[in-house]
């Protein structure tokens, strides 16, 4: 694995987020820089829009985009519970804005007027999703005052998202199951153990991700599956002991897959769906992006 070629694609194409992201990370860069840029995508009602997640270009503030926000403050680890960006997402959660009093909504209405991927189309008849309920759920009980009503409301969704789990097991979206594995780790860390059962829930969440892992090997280079990188973030994880083997190769095809630019393939397209200019736009975004998920993971497991 060439690292710098991997930097050089990175400081020559990345969006300014990525690469103060690829900063803070690797080069002992400003978290303040990474807030700064993400600052951009935040809209007046607090949540995200503007294409944070690459692969839809709705300015409107959307549950999706505002869960990829969540996901950079945790990178950056922001622990601040009065910073803006945090206060702005908690305002926006609680305005019950694409809320249907359960979940928030996994695709809104106004993605279908702008370009996106044919999997962020909104159709008002699709089965509700916990993603990304289940993992925004973990950030209103991290930065939620404790006596507000928003926070009260996480409790009781915390409870209604295990029992559809518990209905749902085993699942087949990997995206539902990330966003369970994330909400399993949160109440762990913070013995919230009685809100639900946290043994019981290990054990099935064991079982659901070596049911959602591709181990066909053969085209993860090619398919858009489900490597182990994306549930089991590091050797801490309770599931990664058990899918070792698997976390391994994974860093073994991270290092051998690396294309001559730095870059590593992007095996998802939307390029056929009316939108050709604005995937290719997209594409080279998600590779930077992709870059540094992969050389954090490698830093991580090996």
């Amino acid at each position: 694995m060439n690292y710098n070629k991997a930097r050089s694609f990175v400081y020559k194409n990345a969006r300014p987020l990525d690469l103060a992201r690829w900063k803070y990370l690797f080069e002992g860069g400003s978290k303040e820089d990474v807030l700064t840029a993400l600052a951009a995508y935040q809209n007046e009602d607090g949540g995200f829009g503007h294409a944070l997640e690459p692969d839809c270009w709705n300015p409107d503030s959307s549950p999706i985009q505002t869960w990829v926000a969540t996901e950079i403050i945790k990178e950056v680890g922001l622990e601040e519970k009065d910073h803006p960006i945090i206060q702005g997402i908690l305002q926006y959660l609680a305005s019950e804005k694409d809320f249907d009093g359960h979940t928030w909504a996994n695709t809104i209405a106004s993605n279908n007027n702008v370009p996106h991927a044919p999997w962020w189309d909104y159709d008002p008849a699709a089965e509700a999703s916990y993603n990304p309920t289940a993992s925004l759920i973990t950030f209103i009980l991290k930065f939620a005052d404790r006596e507000s009503g928003l926070f009260t409301l996480a409790r009781t969704l915390t409870k209604e998202a295990y029992s559809y789990f518990k209905a749902h097991f085993p699942m087949e979206s990997v995206g539902n199951v990330s966003c369970f594995v994330k909400l399993y780790e949160y109440l762990k860390e913070n013995s919230a153990d009685t809100l639900i059962d946290l043994t019981e829930f290990k054990a099935l969440l064991q079982q659901q991700i070596r049911h959602v892992i591709t181990y066909d090997t053969s085209i993860w280079a090619t398919e858009y599956v489900c490597k182990p990188s994306i549930l089991i973030g590091s050797k801490a994880s309770d599931f990664y002991a058990e899918n070792q083997e698997i976390c391994a190769y994974e860093c073994e095809f991270i290092e051998n897959t690396q294309k001559p630019d730095g870059t590593w393939a992007i095996t998802w397209s939307w390029e056929d769906y009316d939108y050709p200019e604005e995937w290719s736009i997209s594409k080279n975004w998600w590779k930077s992006d992709w870059i540094i998920k992969y050389i954090r993971y490698l830093k991580t497991i090996r």
